[in-house]
């Protein structure tokens, strides 16, 4: 049963990979539901599953059984094109490394899941305008990455995760590659973006996003180990 206000919930969620003769239960009988404006670290020892989850999470791969319901749409049998829309339209990334393209300037990567949408050139350049102020990059709106900290690029890294308003923002290891001053001031990031209603879910090996988190989800061999709410 899904609790009717869930934003994503897992049911008896299963993931199993094949390889070659060797069957691997990444994840087995998962039921999680995560509900709006939540704050949630997913933790865990390596190789317990967390990485498979935020997959499933971010529809970049489907369960072998069991549903994934998500804004109270089912995606879990969705064709390639389908889960790729619901990507562009629902779903925040925050990755370990950043992802920018080098080439492009800091309004210039904000904009690129608008360019996907079809959003006209104007419309395109305020809203990455506005995310590139709201992350506190308003006057670097024509450096490319190379010419940023780490933190200053795991920022519009932010900004191009919410640059299409998604009901989940999910996050891998997002200060696993910053220094403690810069992973720091991502985390106060995140509390604002909480504080302002988004839902997080973090996968994370960082205690101190533990700490900050409303709540911890603990995995050990694919199993839910622990699920504190604080």
């Amino acid at each position: 049963m899904t609790h009717e206000g869930a934003i994503a919930s897992l049911q008896s969620v299963t993931k199993v990979y094949q390889m070659g003769r060797v069957r691997v239960e990444a994840l087995a009988g998962i039921d999680l539901e995560f509900m709006p404006g939540e704050y949630i670290s997913i933790m865990g020892p390596s190789g317990c599953g967390k990485s498979t989850m935020l997959n499933l999470l971010g529809c970049l791969d489907r369960p072998s059984t069991g549903n994934y319901i998500l804004g109270g749409v089912d995606v879990s049998n969705m064709d390639d094109d389908e889960l790729s829309d619901i990507r562009g339209t629902r779903l925040g990334f925050i990755f370990q490394s950043y992802n920018l393209i080098q080439q492009l300037t800091v309004m210039e990567n904000i904009e690129v899941p608008l360019f996907y949408q079809g959003y006209p050139p104007d419309l395109s350049a305020d809203i990455a305008a506005n995310l590139a102020d709201r992350v506190g990059l308003g006057d670097r709106l024509y450096h490319k990455p190379f010419e940023l900290s780490g933190g200053q690029q795991q920022r519009v890294g932010i900004a191009r995760a919410l640059v299409n308003d998604p009901i989940v923002l999910l996050a891998d290891e997002p200060t696993g590659n910053l220094d403690s001053k810069s992973g720091a001031e991502i985390l106060q990031l995140f509390d604002e973006l909480q504080a302002q209603g988004k839902t997080l879910i973090m996968v994370t090996h960082d205690d101190e996003i533990g700490r900050r988190s409303a709540r911890v989800v603990r995995l050990r061999d694919g199993k839910v180990e622990d699920d504190v709410r604080k």
